[in-house]
């Protein structure tokens, strides 16, 4: 799921904390995927061994949680996966591919070139008191 990288982003750096969650068994996970997610490119990363959490820093261009977790799960760590962290989970993959979705839209057009389309389609079309009856039918009793 690693991003294709053919030309290098322009645009500013959108910066990342986050934490990754472990599930208690098996026991040790912790420091072996802090190493492990070292080893990876772009990405700053903090073991937190007391709440069995990996805090990892990223530029949302380079990487996403979606992708280090899904590496993290191709390599058999076992992530937190109560409600709650699902939850977060899922509302973090949301927002991260949004952010990237939207980097790749078009902009808007603004406002005033769209009522200008407007105005100039109101100046063709006939417009007033116009009723296409003809005048003979109109007096009809």
């Amino acid at each position: 799921m690693k991003r294709a990288k053919a030309t290098p982003h322009k645009s500013a750096p959108i910066r990342k904390e986050r934490n990754v969650l472990f599930s208690k068994f098996p026991p040790g996970q912790v420091p072996e995927a802090s190493d492990f997610l070292g080893k990876l490119e772009h990405l700053e990363v903090q073991a937190h061994v007391e709440r069995r959490a990996v805090g990892v820093a990223y530029d949302l261009h380079e990487h996403s949680l979606e992708e280090i977790e899904g590496t993290l799960e191709d390599k058999g760590y076992h992530l937190d996966n109560t409600l709650m962290s699902k939850m977060m989970r899922a509302l973090i993959y949301y927002v991260e591919e949004t952010q990237l979705h939207n980097l790749d839209a078009p902009h808007r057009l603004l406002k005033k070139s769209q009522h200008e389309a407007y105005t100039h389609a109101w100046e063709r079309h006939p417009h007033g008191d116009h009723d296409d009856t003809p005048p003979e039918w109109r007096e009809y009793k």
